[in-house]
């Protein structure tokens, strides 16, 4: 059994959504929260978990970047893949909210899986990406056990990510994970929002996580 890596593509720009900050306050959140992503990874114990952690921050995170260290890494481990950071529909926002990583990158890997299966050794790939369900598909094709994704706008990057790792790296399932982490999320973010009586939020509803795959995996199977 090969050892087993985890990436983490991770820029947050600065943006919150809905809000037009300037620029020293982006640059303020971008630091705070990609610290505070790291922060978590060591609180968790990825980096006891995993038999080594790769980030993907700032300048490196981009489309090429992503496919070179995904197929990279897959000669030597199987792959887990963290998704920290922006998304719009059929994309991830990258370094500076100007690289985004769509059709290219995912031809790149799919150029080379369908040439030598061998060559993605990907297996769940988690992400926080608004509309992440619109790529979930996409790492299934390309090898991925399992992935998710919301079919809007996320608007609830925590607790969801803190649930998920710790769910997560303690060996719990990866669907019971983002179940648990998508639930806790709602939980707390239902007493924060205005009530409504007919239906759910339609931050809830946007931000809903959806778990596709071939077969539910922890992180030691």
């Amino acid at each position: 059994m090969k050892p087993v890596a985890l990436v983490v593509f991770l820029e947050n720009v600065g943006h919150i959504q809905g809000l037009s900050l300037p620029g020293w306050a982006m640059a303020a959140v971008d630091w705070v929260t990609e610290e505070y992503a790291k922060a978590l990874l060591h609180l968790y114990g990825a980096y006891r978990c995993y038999d080594r952690v790769i980030l993907l921050e700032d300048a490196d995170a981009t489309g090429p970047m992503l496919a070179e260290t995904l197929l990279s890494a897959s000669r030597a481990y199987t792959v887990d893949l963290l998704l920290l950071v922006h998304g719009e529909n059929g994309v991830l926002v990258g370094y500076r909210g100007k690289e985004f990583v769509g059709a290219e990158t995912f031809s790149v890997l799919r150029a080379s899986y369908c040439n030598d299966p061998a060559s993605l050794d990907l297996r769940a790939v988690y992400g926080l990406n608004c509309y992440g369900l619109s790529l979930a598909w996409n790492w299934i094709a390309l090898g991925a056990k399992v992935a998710n994704g919301a079919a809007g706008v996320n608007w609830f990057p925590e607790p969801s990510l803190s649930v998920f790792l710790r769910n997560w790296l303690r060996g719990e399932l990866y669907s019971k994970a983002v179940q648990y982490s998508n639930e806790s999320a709602t939980r707390w973010w239902r007493r924060i929002l205005p009530h409504r009586a007919a239906a759910d939020h339609p931050w809830i509803v946007s931000s809903r996580q959806v778990v596709v795959g071939q077969h539910d995996v922890t992180i030691h199977s």
